[in-house]
């Protein structure tokens, strides 16, 4: 909705919502009004990592932000799960770059709520992160905070301008790719929701999660598949275009398309769903499909290559063929089960 206020003048001043635009809507709003001005700047806005230039190797920074009330409810996350998945979800914007993390800062804003212990407990689940990632924690910065906490990640990473890849190259034919399986982070996220409800009307009752282990993970200790990024260069593999999955695979091949200027086709049968997944979906009345489309922090990679890769990878059990990209204009497709082709719509993790 647009509004009219007036400034101190009695001008009339236009007011838009941010919601009118929606994260990226704003983003790119944003990154109309700022040109970069230094060489060294390789890429700005607009990607999963900035890129810069330093000596023989590029420089990859990203930041995150993760909100009590909005990223995490402590109510079922535990601290050190948080602090474990704080720094992989930024691992995962270097890995979305094809480039290897070294250094991360942490910055917190904490209420007067947390003691020494708990802060421990969640530096606990970053130093594991740290470990398995082999990071190192360099700095950052703690404030306090008024509304919960706040956790605020930067890292950087480096890669090579010929192993880069970027949102914008994807190109007609290239095969799309996509690691793990799908849906599980929201499916999960479900399951914690009921048993948090079932708690609240009943606090005798004990959370009920054995049979649901896989997809509760998925969503309290997600992995960046930094994995694969070796793997990759194991095999002489650079992707034309790559994205780490963390809003929805709709939009977030939307933002391979609007970046690379194409379209794409992706099929229903390809889509990687696990069996617990499917299951608890179906019993949460959930649609399997729109859950694998549209969930979001699965933070598996989604990533393009041209056909000449294809046998390099047809038989690797972690990476699966989903589509191919199409020509510009014509939008994100998928092929049902059935033979049909509908319009992919977006309606993943919504900002604001």
């Amino acid at each position: 909705m647009m509004d009219y206020v007036f400034d101190s003048m009695g001008e009339d001043i236009i007011r838009t919502e941010i919601s009118e635009l929606g994260e990226f809507g704003l983003i790119n709003e944003i990154r109309k009004d700022f040109k970069t001005t230094n060489s060294s700047t390789v890429m700005g806005i607009g990607d999963d990592a900035a890129v810069v230039e330093c000596g023989d190797q590029l420089s990859l920074l990203s930041t995150d932000m993760l909100m009590e009330g909005v990223h995490f409810d402590l109510s079922y996350v535990p601290l050190m799960h948080l602090g474990y998945k704080a720094i992989a979800v930024n691992v995962s914007d270097i890995a979305a770059m094809n480039g290897i993390p070294q250094q991360v800062t942490v910055s917190l804003g904490l209420s007067n709520r947390f003691s020494v212990e708990a802060i421990k407990e969640l530096y606990k689940g970053i130093s594991a992160a740290c470990e398995a990632y082999k990071v190192d924690l360099v700095g950052g910065d703690t404030t306090s905070s008024g509304a919960g906490l706040a956790i605020s990640i930067s890292v950087l990473g480096i890669t090579t301008a010929s192993q880069i890849s970027y949102r914008n190259g994807a190109k007609k034919s290239d095969i799309i790719c996509a690691t793990g399986d799908l849906g599980a982070a929201f499916v999960g996220l479900q399951v914690l929701e009921r048993e948090k409800q079932v708690y609240l009307e009943n606090q005798e009752m004990q959370p009920q999660l054995d049979q649901y282990e896989y997809i509760v993970g998925r969503q309290l200790k997600p992995k960046a598949r930094m994995d694969i990024i070796h793997e990759l260069r194991e095999l002489n593999i650079v992707p034309t275009s790559m994205i780490d999955l963390s809003d929805g695979l709709a939009s977030d091949l939307k933002h391979i398309c609007f970046e690379s200027k194409c379209g794409a086709v992706i099929y229903e049968d390809k889509l990687p769903i696990d069996k617990g997944t499917y299951d608890t979906a179906v019993e949460f009345g959930l649609d399997p499909i729109t859950c694998s489309l549209n969930g979001g922090e699965d933070y598996e990679l989604l990533f393009t290559i041209a056909q000449k890769d294809h046998d390099k990878l047809e038989k690797h059990p972690d990476v699966h063929f989903i589509g191919y990209i199409d020509e510009a204009g014509t939008g994100v497709n998928l092929v049902t089960k059935n033979g049909n082709t509908v319009e992919v719509k977006a309606q993943g993790w919504v900002h604001f």
